[in-house]
């Protein structure tokens, strides 16, 4: 919504109670088609770590790191501090930032479905390049299409499961997109610890197989029915009448079609969302926008994802034990996710990102206490502390998982009125893949400078947030997604930031009388 409460902003009342329908069969399929973009996100964080830890792929690609890996006198914190290296895995995620906001506009104007396909398309091929890689140049050409790919996909999908799944349930079909991405990352870790038998050329395999998520979203997106709160901003008000009636199982969707025709006319008349989203009546959505996928990333969730196999070999691991180790933390972090998608629309968004915050905080820093004292630059764990390391860096990810993965995600996604919805998303993933490029870049010679200190560095970061999510985070369960912008006029904090609306100055200037 976009609330009468500012003035002009979307639908003029609340209608939530007026709201009916049901769960059905279509609905259910709709989401976990579109969840299918997020796997190729999970497929490339996943599978990422696991080729850059072969010798095959680093020999051919970065032999410098190959050499240095093999000095046994080497710090075990700095032998795979490489830039090259470091660039491709990130060099995606900047790819992904450009392109995220050039998806905006086509995301808006021609409907969620376009975007999902342009990012299926694009990942494919980036996909294809990567597997028959026989230089750095190709394999970073690879890279960025495959960013492209994410870009767009990252743009469109969560928007799409918002707009599609009915209030109640909006949170846990909307995880969809998470608990793909999830799966994409276990599937990455299998897949990488069959490949590394596959000697020479098993990275290609792992690195070629991502054009299968990548199909699946292209024909996902073709045969996906558009969202009704799109078709009805691009004027098709009675095709998105039979969408929206198919989607919620009854022909009585007089409600919820009018608070999406509300809000369309109001997006309709903003020609410019990037610079209507700077006006002071959104200040709070724009905040979150840009702190929630921020937080996301420094939760340092991607940094012991992307490079999973790299930081269990530096604890003194094997190889095999290493990406063994990965695979461990892909699979428990699918399971919380799937804890996430059962409570949330349950205990609410702010209960589970407190939680979990408060649980990694507690694991980050035991963790860095046994890598302090226990571990060297020269030496390995012992058997005994290795396990409790990947126990507690585990039950890290069991807190991210149904906390900070799926939410970083959905709240955003939730929050803005639908003139400035795409933009808003728009920003939210470029920030996400902003943040996901700094770390990704920055991780290993952080690893070197740090140390062990490297999961104090983050689980400051999380005590921020935490802190940050009790203070400014109004409950967002059960509040229908075109009615959201209401929420933030009664926060004790954010009702101070928003300016008056209409019927509030004539009240202040009666009462003044």
């Amino acid at each position: 919504m976009a609330g009468g409460s500012f003035g002009p902003t979307g639908v003029a009342k609340e209608r939530a109670e007026q709201y009916q329908g049901k769960v059905t069969s279509y609905v259910i399929i709709a989401c976990l088609v579109a969840a299918i973009g997020g796997s190729i996100f999970g497929y490339d964080i996943g599978i990422s770590g696991g080729v850059t830890s072969m010798d095959e792929f680093l020999d051919q690609f970065f032999h410098t790191v190959y050499e240095k890996k093999k000095q046994a006198h080497e710090s075990n914190y700095c032998k795979y501090d490489n830039q090259g290296l470091a660039a491709f895995t990130s060099s995606l995620y900047l790819a992904g930032l450009v392109s995220t906001l050039a998806a905006s506009p086509i995301t808006r104007n021609y409907g969620r479905r376009a975007s999902i396909v342009c990012g299926g398309v694009s990942f494919f091929i980036g996909a294809g390049l990567n597997a028959g890689a026989v230089n750095l140049a190709m394999l970073l050409a690879g890279r960025i299409l495959l960013g492209v790919g994410i870009g767009f996909g990252n743009q469109a999908v969560p928007l799409y499961l918002s707009e599609v799944a009915p209030t109640h349930l909006r949170g846990g079909l909307n995880m969809m997109f998470q608990l793909a991405t999830t799966l994409g990352i276990f599937t990455a870790n299998m897949v990488n610890y069959g490949t590394q038998q596959l000697k020479p050329w098993g990275w290609r395999l792992s690195l070629g197989l991502a054009a299968f998520p990548a199909l699946l979203m292209t024909l996902g997106g073709y045969f996906l029915p558009e969202t009704p709160n799109s078709l009805v901003e691009r004027g098709l008000t009675e095709r998105g009448r039979r969408v929206l009636e198919k989607l919620r199982g009854t022909k009585n969707v007089d409600a919820e079609l009018q608070d999406m025709v509300d809000a369309s006319e109001l997006a309709n008349s903003i020609k410019h969302p990037f610079r209507n989203i700077l006006q002071k009546q959104h200040r709070p959505q724009l905040v979150m926008a840009i702190c929630m996928p921020m937080f996301q990333i420094l939760t340092g969730i991607n940094s012991i994802l992307f490079y999973a196999p790299v930081l269990f070999q530096t604890m003194g691991f094997g190889g095999n034990a290493s990406l063994y180790s990965s695979a461990l933390t892909g699979a428990v972090l699918v399971l919380s996710t799937l804890i996430s998608i059962s409570l949330v629309d349950k205990l609410g968004r702010r209960a589970l990102l407190i939680s979990g915050g408060v649980q990694m905080i507690i694991c980050q820093a035991i963790v860095s206490v046994i890598l302090g004292v226990k571990f060297g630059d020269n030496q390995e764990l012992s058997k005994g502390y290795s396990i409790v390391v990947v126990i507690f860096i585990c039950l890290f990810v069991v807190a991210f998982g149904w906390s900070w993965g799926p939410l970083g995600w959905t709240i955003p996604s939730e929050i803005f009125p639908l003139e400035t919805r795409s933009a808003g998303q728009s920003i939210t993933v470029a920030v996400n893949l902003l943040f996901t490029f700094f770390i990704a870049q920055a991780f290993l010679s952080l690893l070197c400078a740090f140390k062990f200190g490297i999961f104090l560095f983050f689980a400051g970061w999380v005590s921020v947030m935490t802190i940050f999510v009790y203070f400014l985070l109004p409950e967002t369960k059960g509040v229908p997604i075109e009615e959201m912008t209401l929420l933030w006029k009664k926060h004790w904090f954010w009702k101070k930031v928003l300016p008056a609306t209409n019927h509030e100055a004539e009240s202040n200037n009666n009462s003044s009388i």
